[in-house]
C-alpha cells in the first residue's frame, strides 16, 4: 500500500506547499503552515453552493427585504440584525466555557415550539445535552438531538428531519469520508463547511456553526471558513465574570459591529436591557482617574467607565498597560498630551482599564482616556455627572464622532448633567438636563474641565 503523501496547508489562505517553511509562499503570513494528508480530487465533491441562475439586469431584480424570524432571545436577534434568515449560515466562535452551547440550546428551545429544529453535537452525548437542558430549566420535548461527527450521516439526518434551524456543535469535530485527513484539519473544516453551506442554500434551512478559537482569540481553521458563511459572531467576556458580549464582525443580512450583552445566571444566559449599568462603577463619591465615555457599538450607545492610574516609575522604562483599549494608541495619546498640553508622562507608569471587561476599539475614546490620565496625575476627580467622547488627532485637534446626538441623548437619559464633546458634534437644539461643552482642541478641553471642577 502506497504511503499517503503529506502536504503543508496554510490556515490563513488555504494554499499548499510540498514542504514546511516559516512563511507561507502564497499570502506571506508567518507560522501558518500545518501538515495534512494530500487529498485526491473527486468530481462528486465539488458541487455548487447555490443553484445556478440566468444573467439578469440589476433593474429587473426585486430588491425585497430578507424575511427574518426571531430566536426568542432579543439580544441575540439584535446582533444578527433583527433575527435569523432562512438559508443563512451563522458562525459563532468563542473561548471554551464562554456559553456558546448554552445560548444556542436556549435559542433552539424557544424555536422548537413553532418550528422544526435539530441540534447536532460532535462534542457531547445526548445524555449530556439533556442534563444541561434540565439544569437550565429548558423544557422542549420537540427538540431533535443527534450526537454525530460524520458529515454524510448529518446530511442524511438533515434530509430526513427537514428542520428549519440546525445547530452544528462544532464544525472542527466533523469529518467527511471523501477525505482521509483527521477531523479539525484544514481540508476537513473547509469541506464540511462548504457542504453544509450548500445544503442551507439549496433547502432553505438555517444552519448555525459553532467554531473553536485559537490561543490568540481568532477562529481556528482556514480563513476561508469566515468567507463561506453569511454571519460571523464572536463571544467575548471573562469566564470569571458573569457578563458576556456577542459581537458581529460580518453580516451579509445586517449591520456589523452590533453588540449583544448577556448575564450568565444559574438558568443560563439572560439578555441585559440596560448594559450601561454593567460598565459603570458605583462610586459613593467621585474618585481621581475615572472618566465616563459614551461609546457606540453598532446602533447602540453605551456608557463605559475608563479608569487610569498614573504612578511614579521606579524603573528606567516606564510601563504602559491598557486593558480593553488599544496599547499602541495609548502611547500615541501620551505623546499628544505632552506636545500639545505640556503634560509629560515620560517618568510615570500609566495603567488604563475599561470597566466591565468591554473592549473599546473606536477612536472616540481618546478624549476620555487623556482626561482620566490627567485626573490621576493631579489626583483630582473630574466633575460628577460628566461624560465625554471625541477622537484626538496628532495635531491636538478634537475630531467629531459618528452618531453624536444619540450618544448625548443616552447620557441625558441615564442622568448625566454635563458633556465635553467635539465642537462639530454640538447639538443644534438644547438637550434637556444636559449642559454641553463643545471644544476644538485638547488643551482647550483640559482647561474647561479644570474650570468645571
Amino acid at each position: 500500500m502506497a504511503k499517503p503523501k503529506n502536504v503543508y496547508t496554510c490556515t490563513e489562505c488555504g494554499g499548499t506547499s510540498p514542504r514546511w517553511q516559516g512563511q507561507c509562499p502564497h499570502c506571506q503570513q508567518w507560522n501558518t503552515l500545518v501538515e495534512s494528508v494530500a487529498e485526491t480530487a473527486s468530481a462528486k465533491r465539488f458541487q455548487p453552493l447555490a443553484a445556478s441562475a440566468t444573467v439578469r439586469r440589476l433593474s429587473e431584480i426585486d430588491a425585497a427585504d430578507v424575511p427574518r424570524f426571531s430566536s426568542g432571545i432579543d439580544e441575540f436577534d439584535r446582533v444578527l440584525g433583527g433575527g435569523l434568515v432562512s438559508g443563512g449560515v451563522v458562525l459563532i466562535g468563542g473561548d471554551p466555557g464562554i456559553g456558546k452551547s448554552t445560548l444556542l440550546l436556549q435559542a433552539l428551545a424557544n424555536l422548537a415550539s413553532e418550528r422544526r429544529v435539530l441540534y447536532v453535537s460532535g462534542e457531547e452525548s445526548g445524555a449530556q445535552i439533556a442534563l444541561r437542558a434540565q439544569r437550565l430549566g429548558v423544557d422542549s420535548p420537540h427538540m431533535a438531538l443527534l450526537a454525530e461527527i460524520q458529515l454524510e450521516k448529518i446530511q442524511a439526518a438533515l434530509e430526513s428531519e427537514k428542520p428549519e434551524v440546525a445547530v452544528i456543535d462544532s464544525i472542527q469535530t466533523l469529518f467527511s469520508e471523501a477525505l482521509t485527513s483527521a477531523p479539525g484539519s484544514v481540508a476537513q473544516v473547509r469541506e464540511c463547511a462548504a457542504q453544509l453551506t450548500r445544503i442551507a442554500k439549496s433547502t432553505g434551512v438555517t444552519i448555525i456553526l459553532v467554531g473553536h478559537v485559537t490561543k490568540d482569540g481568532s477562529l481556528a481553521g482556514p480563513r476561508v471558513l469566515e468567507h463561506i458563511v453569511d454571519t460571523v459572531l464572536y463571544f467575548e467576556g471573562d469566564t470569571h465574570s458573569s457578563h458576556r458580549l456577542i459581537r458581529a464582525f460580518k453580516n451579509r443580512f445586517g449591520a456589523v459591529n452590533e453588540l449583544g450583552v448577556f448575564a450568565m445566571t444559574e438558568r443560563g444566559l439572560r439578555g441585559v436591557s440596560n448594559p450601561s449599568a454593567l460598565f459603570l462603577s458605583q462610586h459613593e463619591q467621585v474618585v481621581p482617574g475615572s472618566c465616563v465615555l459614551v461609546t457606540q457599538e453598532g446602533t447602540r450607545p453605551l456608557l463605559v467607565e475608563v479608569q487610569a492610574l498614573v504612578d511614579t516609575a521606579n524603573v528606567p522604562n516606564p510601563r504602559r498597560l491598557a486593558v480593553g483599549l488599544e496599547q499602541n494608541r495609548l502611547a500615541m495619546l501620551l505623546a499628544v498630551l505632552h506636545r500639545h498640553a505640556g503634560i509629560a508622562c515620560f517618568d510615570q507608569d500609566v495603567f488604563l482599564n475599561a470597566v466591565g471587561g468591554v473592549k473599546i476599539t473606536e477612536p472616540a475614546a481618546d478624549l476620555a482616556v487623556l482626561l482620566a490620565i490627567h485626573s490621576s496625575m493631579r489626583n483630582k476627580p473630574l466633575p460628577r455627572g460628566l461624560v465625554v467622547f471625541g477622537e484626538i488627532g496628532l495635531a491636538g485637534e478634537i475630531r467629531p464622532s459618528p452618531r453624536g446626538q444619540e450618544r448625548l441623548r443616552e447620557a441625558a437619559k441615564l442622568g448625566f448633567s454635563m458633556a465635553v464633546i467635539p465642537k462639530a458634534n454640538a447639538p443644534k437644539q438644547k438637550i434637556e438636563g444636559l449642559e454641553v461643552v463643545a471644544v476644538e482642541r485638547l488643551e482647550q478641553a483640559i482647561d474647561r474641565v479644570r474650570h468645571l471642577e
